[in-house]
């Protein structure tokens, strides 16, 4: 009985961000199109990258104007002071179509990709 209820209240805890900042976005033309990951640079698929973190890991940014994205971390960056995130060209034209900088709140959510994301991508596909 203690054992259910103590997974009951774990599952039930709010995500803290573990950044919180300006991010901003990158593409196969600005950078080395290999990532810090070894795979490629693809500007379509929702991907970021952070100084920190798992490859692999997934990612909730959320921005400053309510939209939200779920992007895998295979990248090291940014290399511009000041910011939190890089963001693939894909995930930031859905977090703000007109702008290049966002501020962000970001929240990590494992090693799993969250089923929607699952169901998202196969879609844009």
């Amino acid at each position: 009985m203690f054992e259910i209820m103590a997974l009951v209240l774990l599952t039930q805890q709010p995500l803290q961000p573990v950044a919180e900042g300006l991010a901003s976005y990158y593409t196969t033309r600005e950078n080395s199109r290999i990532t810090a990951s070894g795979e490629p640079m693809v500007d379509s698929d929702f991907t970021c990258a952070m100084r920190k973190g798992t490859f692999g890991d997934y990612f909730l940014i959320v921005a400053d104007n309510g939209r939200s994205v779920v992007c895998r971390l295979n990248d090291r960056g940014p290399h511009v002071k000041g910011r939190v995130i890089d963001l693939s060209h894909a995930a930031m034209r859905a977090l703000s179509p007109h702008r290049d900088l966002v501020r962000v709140k970001v929240y990590r959510l494992g090693a799993s990709p969250p089923p929607n994301w699952i169901a998202a991508k196969q879609q844009r596909e």
